[in-house]
């Protein structure tokens, strides 16, 4: 079997729309066209991450270069920052002009200042053998010299684009389409400059805009929402008109699947009911499919562990990885306390059917798995004659359960996925290859985030140096490339498996940050008595971050009290570690 990595760029091309939305790209590039009397507008296409809205805009964007009055210009917001955005997106507009259009405007500009300003501009339009590229740049520096330039740039751009599409009496001749990708993921500064452009300069006769977005992340709820009354309605002014890029077919989406796994040569080991799994898990996702079925070929193909468990238990795991990444962090580091994280789920959802549900009576298995989970987490078991107080050990239960349980609970697919998953021969013992870290050829794919990029000091590679870090875990494996991390920075770091081996450093070094884990050997708090100890006595009140592979509301309670911070993502880690040694270079501790 041969296995290809799909890549994950917009479709360009018809034989690459494994989709099959030609026609609607079709429309939409006849609907532009034909509307170029009614220029200036915009429209948005409307979609979620991942649904399909750069290859909708793509296909679009090839019909019209067929069309002979029509020019089109693709314009990435998202590798824009803030005020950029506007030059940005103004000058890859200017630069679809002719550039005899581009001189014409200069010299209309030269004629409207002093004498001066005009001699200089015209020498230099006169003098240099200007490209476009050179024209745009000098017309730009003309138009945003000062204030009063800056006023008078939307009437210039007007004159300069009525000239470019050669206007007839009544309509434009020529389309230029202006097409802005990704601004959804843009940060709202970004937002805002690129809108100021398309609405208050560039909403001339003969331009036309298309953007790629997800409305909703750009509305009051979302990524806008500190925005005044008054820019909220001019953001509602952009756009004149939206297309809803709909979610495939289940049919549809099935033959999506298909054709991915053909491309990709994983399509033997795809039977019907996995290409409906994979369909459906994937809330009918293209990019979601085309990273699922990436992850399973490359387990698959490079991790020989695998071919000691069906295909389909490799799609479970890759979905509860790609779709509840939380949830499977947690599944793989388990905690000593409560190793299987599958399993206490399952119980606790019984045990919640039961104890929310007084006036009910439970079945007999429903109620012994209550009662096995409610002690097994430190409680005294619930009374049947007492219903009137499930309610609160029900509280109690989920203040010691991961943060995250009563949420998936209410999450049917998730459910679902989990039971189908644990209902496999060899779940279980699939679980412990994962947890054990032999099934995984990368840290991406044991469900681990990648260390936070190094952004170093200016002027020195090593900006922790002189400073000193405890760590204290009796489980210290997978703690390594921090540990490598922080002391590639200059950082001392120390080593405790146990809290008599921290006091001993404690004793003798003056530590700038803890880390520790929480639950040791049986003592699921140790962590958090150790510290309230060092607290108590002055041996240590520095910054301390507790790195664990199990957060609960209780957990989080406790390190509040205890002045800490608390993580499950190494990712995370990396951040908290450098903001605290950073903060302490900056105000050292008398």
């Amino acid at each position: 079997m041969k296995f290809s990595l799909l890549n994950d760029e917009p479709v360009t091309e018809a034989d690459a729309d494994l989709l099959s939305v030609g026609r609607a790209a079709g429309e939409l590039a006849r609907l532009l066209h034909d509307s170029r009397t009614s220029t200036p507008f915009t429209l948005a296409v409307d979609a979620g991450w991942g649904m399909g809205k750069s290859s909708l805009m793509r296909l679009v964007e090839a019909e019209l270069r067929k069309q002979q009055d029509t020019v089109t210009v693709w314009y990435n917001a998202w590798t824009s920052t803030g005020a950029d955005a506007l030059e940005g997106l103004i000058k890859s507009v200017l630069m679809r002009f002719d550039r005899r259009v581009l001189r014409r405007a200069l010299n209309r500009l030269a004629e409207r200042r002093t004498l001066v300003t005009a001699a200089r501009t015209v020498a230099t339009v006169a003098a240099a053998p200007l490209g476009v590229a050179g024209l745009v740049n000098r017309l730009w520096q003309e138009l945003s010299i000062d204030a009063p330039s800056r006023n008078a740039m939307r009437d210039a751009l007007r004159e300069l684009a009525t000239e470019w599409a050669q206007a007839a009496e009544h309509a434009p001749q020529r389309l230029l389409v202006v097409f802005i990708d990704d601004l959804d993921r843009c940060s709202e500064e970004t937002v805002l400059a690129v809108c100021e452009a398309v609405k208050v300069y560039l909403d001339v006769p003969g331009l036309a805009f298309v953007i790629g977005c997800d409305r909703s992340a750009l509305g009051p709820s979302g990524l806008l929402r500190e925005l005044s009354p008054a820019g909220s309605a001019f953001m509602e002014k952009i756009f004149q008109t939206s297309y809803r890029l709909p979610a495939p077919a289940p049919d549809d989406i099935e033959v999506y699947v298909r054709r991915c796994a053909l491309r990709s040569g994983l399509r033997e080991l795809l039977d019907a009911d996995l290409v409906k799994l994979i369909a459906e898990r994937s809330a009918r996702n293209p990019r979601r499919i085309k990273r699922l079925i990436n992850g399973f070929g490359l387990e698959y193909g490079l991790n020989p562990v695998w071919g000691r468990f069906a295909p389909e238990a490799v799609i479970r795991m890759l979905l509860l990885q790609h779709l509840y990444a939380d949830f499977y962090r947690n599944l793989l580091a388990g905690d000593r306390s409560h190793p299987d994280t599958a399993r206490e789920f399952l119980d606790y959802r019984r045990a919640r059917r039961v104890l929310s549900r007084p006036t009910v009576p439970p079945d007999p298995q429903d109620w012994r798995i209550t009662v096995s989970c409610v002690l097994e987490h430190g409680m005294t078991a619930p009374l049947r004659d007492q219903p009137e107080e499930w309610g609160a050990l029900l509280a109690r239960l989920e203040e010691y359960l991961p943060t995250g349980f009563p949420a998936l609970e209410r999450d049917q697919n998730f459910v679902t996925l989990l039971q189908e998953l644990m209902a496999l021969d060899g779940a279980d013992e699939l679980l412990r290859v994962l947890q054990h870290g032999a099934a995984s050829v990368t840290s991406v794919y044991a469900g681990q985030e990648p260390l936070a990029v190094d952004e170093e000091s200016p002027g020195s590679s090593t900006p922790y140096l002189g400073f000193h870090v405890l760590w204290v875990d009796d489980n210290p494996q997978g703690n390594g490339p921090h540990v490598q991390r922080l002391e590639a920075r200059g950082a001392r770091v120390w080593l405790a498996s146990d809290d008599q081996e921290a006091e001993r450093v404690l004793a003798g070094t003056r530590v700038d940050l803890l880390l520790s884990d929480v639950g040791r050997a049986t003592d699921s708090d140790a962590g958090f008595v150790a510290l309230r100890r060092w607290r108590d006595s002055g041996r240590y009140r520095g910054p301390v971050i507790f790195y664990t592979g199990r957060i609960t509301p209780n957990r989080v309670e406790q390190s509040d009290r205890l002045g800490a911070q608390i993580t499950t993502s190494s990712a995370e880690l990396s951040r908290m570690t450098d903001a605290l040694m950073q903060a302490a270079a900056e105000h050292p501790r008398g």
